[in-house]
């Protein structure tokens, strides 16, 4: 970060959404108005015992004291206008139905039915409501993946200028930086590609809303000047979870359509101690996040190195991702098991029934750990050696595991949304699919990547890829039987 002056210091030191909760609690002022607990009166007792009363007096319904989320002029106001001072963006809103609704915002506030948007396949499924919402067509971008990492990386810039190339009337370009294993991609460079082609950047920053605050950190979508960007505030900083927020910063794009299509997809009834969370968690963040992620980045690294020496797991380095082209988040920690020959799902139910440790995710080939604000060297031994433990307690026998996908760039014969809205379907044997057009999404796990989406064309290299998985009794997210043998098809 930049030099801090003292009266920037002094505006970001507020909270002027918390401030008048918790004045109003204070009050312990008599509710007629929702929720229907009046202030933690009604809350079961068994509850209650366990957090305590004070808190349900911050669960409010809108009045004007404490401003309303659709049409704010008071403190959530003032609170969005901070969180825009603090990530150095024109405007910023408050979500309370995390990102995901923040990704279908974008969408519908950029682009219009029959637009197109280039987008990578392993998007985050909110991707794909808002493109049915929104009518779009979407040109996907194949992802690229690395088998000796075991690991899917998002869109590059080569990737993009190919697909600009080759579809110059898309509209806007969707990209999902940080990915879940914390890979950044070449933000800069994509975003300034694509104004000078006077195209809109959007970015899902999930997993990003930390990166503005270290000097440490790879570079943030809002300091590459992406035009809108989502981050779950609640995922690496201190909001409650539900707690997102999107940045605007366009030239390209109408403010005010956001403004209209982010309160048409929220809530009448927001729950105020997410919101008022996300004051916090800003302050806490301007104000300490350089010290505090120095600390996460340090505890992180001990742990990754600790994880190296380990002989059956592998922890991958940000020189090692930087090779490759990208940048790594490095408070994520991607645990590599497959010389254990245990699963990353195996070695999840092992930590969490044998260790208490839970995970943020796991596939086949590796182990996810998120570290956030509130992470500790403690928690960080604790799961080091755990794995340690593990690594000498459990062997199974070497698997012949390869991370692959069949070729995506598969013909769009509809949009997502005319199929999703239609009647018109049928289901026919997977074997008999081949060149049909697809009415459902079919996405194997892993990788966690849709090989069939609604309006594409089927393809004999994806109706083997599926059949494959099947076999090997592969979750298939979509399916409606134990084994999958039928896919939906449209019908004219």
């Amino acid at each position: 970060m930049k030099k801090i002056s003292k009266s920037l210091l002094v505006k970001q030191s507020k909270t002027p959404l918390f401030d008048i909760l918790l004045s109003h609690a204070k009050r312990d002022v008599v509710s007629f108005h929702c929720p229907g607990h009046k202030n933690g009166r009604s809350i079961d007792k068994e509850l209650k015992n366990y957090t305590g009363e004070e808190v349900y007096k911050f669960d409010v319904t809108v009045f004007d004291e404490v401003d309303s989320l659709h049409d704010p002029v008071g403190p959530i106001k003032k609170a969005q206008e901070l969180m825009a001072q603090a990530y150095g963006v024109k405007n910023s809103f408050f979500l309370v139905n995390g990102t995901s609704v923040g990704n279908i915002a974008m969408l519908l506030s950029t682009c219009d039915s029959g637009d197109s948007i280039i987008v990578s396949r392993s998007s985050h499924k909110s991707i794909m409501a808002g493109i049915i919402m929104s009518g779009v067509w979407p040109i996907w971008i194949q992802p690229k993946i690395d088998q000796n990492l075991d690991l899917i990386f998002n869109s590059t810039y080569n990737q993009i200028k190919d697909a600009l190339d080759k579809y110059p009337e898309a509209k806007a370009v969707f990209v999902t930086s940080p990915t879940y294993n914390g890979v950044v991609t070449e933000l800069s460079k994509i975003v300034d590609l694509c104004h000078r082609r006077k195209k809109i950047v959007l970015v899902d920053e999930a997993h990003g809303a930390h990166l503005s605050f270290n000097r440490q950190l790879p570079e943030s979508a809002v300091a590459a000047w992406a035009d809108l960007c989502v981050q779950s505030t609640h995922k690496i900083l201190s909001a409650m979870s539900q707690g997102s927020v999107l940045h605007f910063n366009s030239k390209l794009v109408d403010l005010n359509r956001v403004k209209k299509i982010v309160s048409m997809l929220q809530t009448t009834s927001p729950n105020y101690l997410i919101l008022a969370s996300l004051d916090l968690a800003r302050r806490q963040a301007f104000l300490y996040g350089e010290e505090n992620f120095n600390k996460v980045i340090k505890d992180a690294e001990w742990g990754r190195q600790y994880i190296n020496n380990i002989h059956s797991m592998k922890c991958f380095t940000r020189q090692e991702i930087q090779k490759l082209g990208f940048d790594l988040d490095v408070t994520k920690l991607t645990v590599n098991v497959t010389k254990t020959g245990l699963s990353g799902y195996e070695i999840e139910n092992i930590l969490a029934k044998e260790y208490n440790i839970q995970l943020d995710y796991a596939d086949l080939f590796n182990l996810v750990a998120i570290m956030g604000e509130g992470s500790n060297k403690l928690d960080v031994e604790i799961f080091v050696n755990a794995l340690e433990n593990i690594s000498k307690k459990y062997h199974g026998e070497q698997k012949n595991w390869i991370l692959k996908i069949p070729s995506l760039a598969t013909e769009m014969v509809m949009t997502p949304r005319e199929v999703f809205l239609s009647n018109n379907m049928k289901k026919v044997s997977l074997k008999k699919a081949v060149g049909h057009v697809a009415a459902q999404t079919l996405t194997p796990y892993p990788p966690g990547i849709p090989v069939v989406i609604p309006g594409e064309r089927i393809t004999k290299e994806i109706c083997n890829y599926l059949i494959d998985m099947s076999s090997k009794k592969v979750r298939i997210s979509g399916q409606e039987t134990e084994m999958l043998k039928t896919v939906k098809v449209f019908t004219n």
